[in-house]
């Protein structure tokens, strides 16, 4: 059986080339290289002041994020497996004149090829359905956290990944657990930004983590939960029934029951 994590290393290589010229606006490069710094709805009412601190950005893809950090203030790290998004990262980097580190690797590989200490770690956004296992991805965090030191983290809700949507309703699909040797599998042709471009490597695996398993992770390795809220916007349309909201983000229709699409979580290291 073919890796998993190679079959979505290929994917995501062909992904950071469709994404580096964002045709779409998906990934807004051109207003960034213009000087736009700030991020938008959750993370900003939740980051806080990063100036000064030392940043992991765990599964960076181009980098945007990490080098909003930067811009920020921060002393930004972005790792990512991919290495056509660590090349595109850097090339971001050289025309906006910021300063941060790109590093090719897995999160497993993070202890070793990014070992800080950081003040922060920072993942959102379509991160941990690539990741097969909550509790090696909790200690790399520990791991590489100062004393003090937070995650924080943003990501679509398992309680949303668990359903597709059919004729207009949304049902429960998928297990709400995916077990590491047993990723589920999809094959898409095109990206989740609108790009018409067809991919040649379309297979991917991937991880449904409940909330249990995903906070579980985060207290068995020592850190402590500072904050942790649903929302009910994503950042990306997660299933075509889903409508935009004025600030660009995407939420389920008038009429339809609330649901969480996304949630968000701090977590500290003890002194």
């Amino acid at each position: 059986m073919a890796d998993p994590i190679d079959m979505n290393r290929r994917n995501w290589d062909e992904r950071a080339a469709i994404h580096a010229l964002d045709t779409t606006g998906f990934y807004p490069l051109d207003r960034f290289r213009a000087g736009e710094s700030v991020f938008q709805g959750i993370e900003a009412a939740e980051l806080g002041d990063v100036r000064g601190k030392r940043v992991l950005h765990l599964q960076c893809h181009i980098g945007l994020d990490t080098l909003r950090l930067a811009r920020l203030g921060a002393v930004a790290t972005g790792l990512d497996f991919s290495g056509a998004a660590v090349n595109t990262a850097r090339r971001l980097a050289e025309e906006t004149g910021l300063k941060a580190d790109f590093v090719q690797g897995t999160v497993d590989e993070a202890p070793r090829l990014t070992p800080g200490p950081f003040d922060l770690v920072f993942t959102t956004w379509g991160a941990l359905c690539w990741l097969p296992d909550m509790r090696l991805w909790a200690r790399v965090i520990a791991s590489v956290l100062a004393p003090g030191g937070e995650l924080y983290c943003a990501d679509a809700h398992p309680g949303f990944y668990v359903l597709e949507e059919f004729a207009g309703k949304l049902l429960p699909t998928y297990d709400y657990w995916t077990p590491p040797d047993r990723p589920l599998e999809f094959n898409n042709a095109t990206t989740c930004t609108g790009d018409a471009t067809v991919m040649t490597h379309q297979s991917t695996r991937e991880w449904i983590h409940p909330l249990s398993a995903i906070l579980g992770a985060l207290i068995d390795s020592g850190l402590t939960i500072t904050m942790f809220r649903e929302h009910e916007v994503l950042p990306w349309q997660g299933v075509p029934m889903l409508v935009p909201t004025p600030d660009g983000w995407w939420r389920l229709p008038d009429g339809h029951p609330r649901i969480p699409l996304s949630f968000s979580v701090r977590a500290k290291k003890g002194v």
